[in-house]
């Protein structure tokens, strides 16, 4: 029995330590202050993702095009990402080419420069890193600002993956919801989101029909991850807060919100920075939440959002 348990730990031992090489930070966050030390590097092509108009325009990280989340990283036609053509011809619009290391960072506390990152990574572009704390980091170093765009020479990049484990869909959400598969389910709202208080966050559009959660789902807020100036916190303390809740990485995880941003920001910690296996659902609460024929659990008692 010992000898077994020796084993065991060594096991975990091992697998903690193949984590933390997957998850060393500096592969895929840099500090603001190594970005403005490398604003010169002809590789570098620095992205911003923001979701508020006039930000990109009133001014930006020296270097930086802008892709519009709206418009740049979904279809215009269908409820998706943006397809293949479209995205490579975005990339090489911006500059980007096959030995191109990538800086993507925005408002809102990152949440759509994660998503960029997610949409790169089903893409299967290397090399894309975020800026950790974002553009809100950058402004509070008084850290330089252009207000000029300059268009970047094209690049040469080319899209020839599509990595569609990183999506989770409405069948596998609900496949896990009614428990006929094995997977976690992180809901990465706010708490009165998940209990179904509230239908969404205040002043937003986007809108589903039901309140409350997916059954089963925990909920770890997506802020959870980050320190008050809006970093990541450090790894060891990341696995704390995510294992708290259940989640640590022995089995798959899908991660979801309201429209698929935020949870690509959690997805971000537990994929980059811990090393799990994580999809991110795009379709988030407004599709589950407004689909018929899925169960829901509403701790609020909310039935609907219709009066």
């Amino acid at each position: 029995m010992r000898s077994v348990r020796k084993l065991l730990a060594a096991g975990a031992l091992v697998l903690a330590g193949l984590q933390a090489v997957l998850a060393a930070p500096a592969d895929v966050l840099v500090s603001t202050e190594w970005l403005e030390k490398n604003l010169n590097d002809p590789k570098l092509r620095i992205i911003e993702v923001s979701v508020n108009p006039g930000v990109y325009e009133r001014g930006h990280v020296p270097g930086a095009v802008n892709f519009s989340w709206h418009t740049d990283l979904v279809d215009p036609v269908r409820r998706d990402i943006v397809g293949k053509e479209n995205f490579e011809k975005l990339l090489r619009t911006a500059g980007v080419s096959t030995d191109s290391t990538v800086i993507l960072y925005g408002d809102t506390n990152n949440w759509f420069a994660a998503w960029g990152v997610w949409v790169f990574d089903v893409y299967g572009i290397k090399n894309v890193k975020l800026l950790d704390g974002g553009r809100k980091k950058w402004e509070a170093e008084n850290r330089p600002l252009a207000a000029v765009a300059k268009a970047p020479v094209p690049g040469n990049v080319r899209v020839v993956e599509v990595n569609d484990k990183l999506r989770a869909r409405l069948p596998d959400v609900l496949a896990a919801a009614e428990k006929r598969s094995d997977v976690a389910l992180v809901d990465i709202r706010s708490a009165d989101e998940y209990q179904g208080k509230i239908f969404a966050p205040a002043g937003v559009q986007e809108l589903a029909i039901r309140a409350g959660h997916v059954p089963g789902a925990v909920n770890v807020p997506w802020g959870e991850a980050v320190a008050a100036d809006g970093t990541f916190k450090p790894v060891e303390e990341l696995r704390k807060v995510y294992a708290a809740k259940g989640i640590d990485g022995s089995k798959p995880i899908i991660t979801y919100c309201r429209i698929g941003e935020r949870s690509s920001h959690t997805w971000f910690a537990l994929t980059k920075l811990l090393g799990y296996e994580v999809r991110n659902y795009d379709g988030s609460w407004t599709e589950y939440g407004n689909a018929v024929g899925v169960p829901v659990t509403n701790l609020a008692g909310t039935v609907w959002g219709g009066k």
